[in-house]
């Protein structure tokens, strides 16, 4: 795990290098994009679906925060490509956050507006895979950065 500390926010970056043993790349990369299994084991999953807005399949998700914090919600787009990089297959899923009218703010629940996610999984050469995450997200509202960070680690 190596975590950056970008100046500009005060908040960390994180990138995430790690290897499942006995779970192949395929499999871990469609479990990663299944929404209705997430909210099965997730705990903190209020809402979570997919809808399509002018064309393009865009993610709501509300997260359930502990007291005396508000939720957060996330409006945004993932795409996932199974890619073939000199005989060697890689998923590649990458999500932003989206500005969609179709979604607006709820009261109470304070919309992460600055959220990026970069996902690769690959083979590690048994039976297992490799996986690489970059993420980065700004939950908002007046939570102190150090206590964001704390909370992370």
């Amino acid at each position: 795990l190596l975590i950056l500390f970008p100046q500009q926010s005060g908040l960390y970056e994180y990138k995430i290098f790690g290897r499942l043993a006995d779970v192949p790349p395929k499999l871990c990369a469609d479990v990663y994009m299944d929404l209705d299994f997430r909210k099965e084991w997730d705990q903190y999953v209020k809402e979570l679906y997919e809808r399509t807005y002018d064309g393009e399949r865009v993610i709501y998700w509300e997260v359930k925060y502990p007291f005396p914090l508000s939720n957060r919600d996330y409006v945004y787009i993932r795409e996932c490509r199974e890619m073939n990089v000199d005989g060697r297959k890689i998923w590649v899923v990458l999500a932003k956050s989206v500005a969609v009218p179709q979604c607006p703010e709820k009261p109470g629940v304070i919309r992460v507006k600055s959220y990026k996610q970069n996902l690769v999984i690959e083979s590690d050469g048994k039976a297992g895979c490799k996986v690489y995450m970059y993420y980065f997200d700004n939950p908002g509202g007046n939570i102190p950065s150090w206590l964001v960070n704390w909370g992370a680690k």
